[in-house]
């Protein structure tokens, strides 16, 4: 197994989904502001139509023309007749990375790594896996934890909020309070792990104030981004999980404090009317750091 790089910060605020057997659709999302795309061969693609939709999103790929948008190819568990062949035609394809769906266990991470390793001799490409069954909540520590052997690919997870619900039988509330263990134990976790953790779908289309709503929730708990079902979503989860222009701003404000000469070694100063310490200004260069990213992102997108 060789040895993959964990990937540097990018935005991955808007990550939509997209049928892999909808031509028109892989088509009209080299146009869609969103950070990242999944092209999908699991749920979004009929039985019937698995494996032209997998001939499909491997040569979209390879044509390429979705400039810095993040691409994913998520592929069809091993457990069904057309995963291992999704996995190899998608590390074929060099996209990103591979998104794995319903990963119990960290055995399960090795499997799916041994089988893109076969394909990808670089390292180039990623693993990412779906977190969306009750033995994944009680194992997101181990599964975790699995991204710190040598040569492990895994570097995301998503949230598949959709299936967590139809698993566990809980009700899905407007706050999603019934969720809110099984986000939190893989947030943990994942930020234990330096991981890149997505927050679950948001069914209802037509419901903006909804929508909204729980983008925030997921950014205030700490999640990088959200899973997107309709580019309609797009614009107001990349302006929620964006810092604000006075965040921003106060930030670089931190950062030039301490800079100062008679900062140096000070553990904490005040800085327009309020108390920050050294953390704060590490906290500070974060929201600078993505700030930037975001702003080349969105200026590559037009």
């Amino acid at each position: 197994m060789t040895q993959s790089a964990k990937p540097a910060y990018r935005p991955r605020r808007s990550v939509l989904y997209m049928p892999g057997s909808n031509a028109r659709a892989l088509e009209k999302a080299k146009s869609i502001p969103a950070d990242a795309l999944i092209l999908d061969l699991e749920d979004a693609v009929a039985p019937d139509a698995k494996a032209d939709a997998r001939a499909q999103v491997v040569n979209t790929v390879k044509e390429g023309g979705y400039g810095l948008r993040e691409i994913i190819i998520r592929v069809n568990g091993l457990d069904t007749e057309w995963g291992e062949e999704d996995v190899r035609a998608a590390v074929s394809a060099k996209p990103a990375a591979v998104l794995v769906p319903k990963v119990d266990d960290a055995a399960a991470v090795e499997r799916y790594e041994a089988l893109i390793d076969e394909g990808d001799a670089s390292g180039d490409v990623a693993l990412w896996a779906m977190m969306e069954t009750p033995k994944a909540m009680l194992n997101a520590e181990t599964i975790a934890a699995a991204s710190q052997r040598p040569g492990s690919r895994l570097s995301a997870w998503v949230m598949g909020t959709n299936d967590l619900v139809k698993e566990t039988g809980i009700v899905q509330t407007a706050d999603r309070y019934a969720l809110i263990t099984s986000l939190s134990l893989c947030l943990l976790a994942a930020r234990a792990y330096n991981l890149i953790i997505i927050d679950g779908v948001y069914n209802d289309i037509k419901n903006e104030s909804g929508y909204e709503a729980i983008c925030q929730q997921g950014m205030e708990m700490g999640f990088d981004g959200k899973t997107l079902i309709h580019p309609s979503q797009v614009e107001a989860c990349n302006r929620i999980f964006s810092p604000t222009e006075e965040e921003v701003s106060f930030a670089r404000q931190v950062i030039e404090a301490f800079e100062q000469p008679e900062n140096q070694n000070k553990g904490a100063i005040k800085v327009d009317g309020r108390m920050v310490e050294l953390l704060h200004a590490e906290i500070a260069k974060k929201t600078v750091s993505i700030a930037d990213a975001i702003s080349e992102l969105d200026a590559a997108h037009g």
